[in-house]
């Protein structure tokens, strides 16, 4: 039989000793039972005496049960209370501590042992377990990996020891294209996170030392190929190794993004530049030039540098001020003009009749707006010269439909009435003369109807034309029809009075 510790007076002076200790320490007889337990083993285990810890190691592993962090459970010979009790001496042993009847862990216990012997046996009279809580330590370090793997921004942690990689997370993997176990146990120099980095000699420097690496760009040598990315390096512990943190951000898209960028602005460059259309690129604030395009030199005569950066309003580009402001304030107000008919001058003086069409772009961060400029110049001269040979062909004539000599008379003069001249504001002879011009009727045929001279009808024609805006018969007939005059009733009234 072995010699117990309960058979001496040892015990009293060893419990003196481990009482006030903050390592839970268990003593266990070599016959199994437990002998004593100070008050940070009880905490440790939830209790508040030897009894609900146990009388002996079969009664303990009755009511806690253990497994490793791995989340295997402990065979009964595999618990370190079996173990101590064995005289396996072990150290550094972790183990989640689970109360029986509960699912889940309560504690976290690093355990190591301690057989003490007499002075004169070899036999063991006591042995110990020395316990330490290590469940805050780990509760941060599991809080920590749940964090590292859901954070979505590429990671890797390397041991500064040897430099290899023992950790690394799904958004490194994602943007590498590695396996993980391609990655752990790699060094730095198999993976080198700091290939082509703008501040390399710095960034090595500061791994060596263990220091903070600022952000830099580095290019990823990887297996599809180079990748563009901003890496920093943060300094931290993990367990007791002293470790760095790798973190990256992902350069690619924004590369990808600002070629694509560059290359739809060449070819909108190009495109602007070759197009026979005239286009000038403007500020929408203040309405300065920022590029014009060649079609667009060749209407105006004005050149690229005599132009850009001045407004419409500071080169008269506009025939007219009137023109200029419909034109701005539509811009202002937000419209995107459509074939707008406005006439613009030349840099030589020349008045050039255009359809101007508008669109609101944004170029960088500013506001802009793209002109273009249709010139019509040749199609209305061609318009008005057959407008005028269709007169000179027709004149005197009444055979030809009065509605083709009023649409002749708006395509020549097709600018709308602004005067807010109507019927009533004509004298009734006014409206007579007018009545017989309505019917085609000449001077000398209108001077014979009424009963007056040539030059009192050419008066009243005068005043007429003066009232109404007009400078043409065709037009000052249009001018009453438009406004429902009954010319014809009139004119055949007076034309029945002369007969009588």
């Amino acid at each position: 039989m072995l010699k117990t510790l309960r058979e001496t007076a040892d015990l009293r002076h060893l419990r003196q000793i481990i009482a006030g200790l903050d390592e839970g320490v268990i003593l266990i007889d070599p016959d199994q039972s437990l002998l004593w337990a100070n008050d940070a083993a009880l905490r440790m285990h939830g209790v508040d005496s030897l009894d609900a810890l146990g009388a002996t190691v079969d009664d303990y592993r009755a009511r806690f049960r253990l497994r490793y962090r791995n989340n295997h459970r402990l065979e009964a010979d595999d618990y370190p209370i079996e173990r101590v009790v064995a005289g396996d001496s072990f150290s550094e042993v972790v183990v989640e501590v689970t109360v029986a009847g509960e699912d889940k862990p309560r504690w976290v216990h690093q355990v190591r042992s301690l057989v003490l012997n007499d002075a004169d046996e070899d036999e063991p009279s006591c042995v110990v377990l020395v316990i330490q809580d290590v469940t805050a330590r780990y509760e941060a370090e599991d809080r920590f990996e749940q964090s590292f793997n859901a954070n979505p921004a590429p990671a890797v942690i390397c041991r500064l020891a040897d430099l290899r990689y023992i950790k690394v997370n799904q958004g490194f993997l994602d943007m590498t294209g590695f396996a993980k176990d391609e990655v752990l146990c790699k060094t730095v120099y198999d993976i080198d996170v700091l290939r082509e980095a703008t501040q390399r000699d710095l960034g090595k420097e500061r791994l060596t030392e263990g220091r903070t690496i600022p952000q830099m760009e580095a290019s990823l040598d990887l297996p599809g190929g180079a990748k563009l990315v901003i890496v920093a390096g943060q300094p931290i512990d993990l367990g007791d190794q002293p470790c760095m943190l790798f973190t990256f951000a992902d350069l690619e898209p924004r590369r990808k993004a600002e070629s694509a960028l560059r290359h739809s602005e060449e070819r909108f460059t190009r495109t602007f530049q070759m197009a026979p259309v005239p286009m000038a690129i403007g500020s929408r604030d203040g309405h300065r030039l920022c590029e014009v395009n060649q079609s667009f030199a060749a209407l105006t005569g004005y050149g690229a540098t005599e132009i850009i950066g001045r407004a419409l309003g500071d080169v008269a580009l506009w025939a007219t001020d009137t023109v200029r402001r419909d034109i701005e304030g539509a811009i202002e107000r937000g419209e995107d003009l459509r074939g707008h008919e406005a006439a613009i001058g030349a840099k030589e003086g020349g008045r050039i009749d255009c359809l101007v069409s508008t669109e609101a772009i944004t170029i960088g961060d500013d506001a802009c707006v793209l002109w273009a400029f249709q010139d019509i110049t040749q199609r209305k001269a061609t318009e008005l010269e057959l407008v005028e040979a269709i007169e000179a062909v027709m004149k005197d004539t009444s055979w030809l439909s009065r509605s083709i000599m009023d649409k002749l008379a708006r395509l020549r003069a097709p600018i709308p009435d602004e005067t807010g001249v109507g019927l009533k504001d004509l004298t009734a002879r006014e409206r007579e003369v007018l009545a017989l011009i309505c019917r085609g009727l000449d001077d000398k045929t209108i001077a014979r109807t009424l009963d007056v001279s040539g030059n009192t009808v050419r008066n009243h024609v005068a005043r007429i034309y003066a009232k109404i805006g007009v400078n043409r018969r065709t037009a000052a007939a249009a001018w009453a029809r438009a406004r429902g005059f009954e010319s014809d009733t009139v004119a055949a009234g007076l034309i029945r009075e002369h007969s009588a």
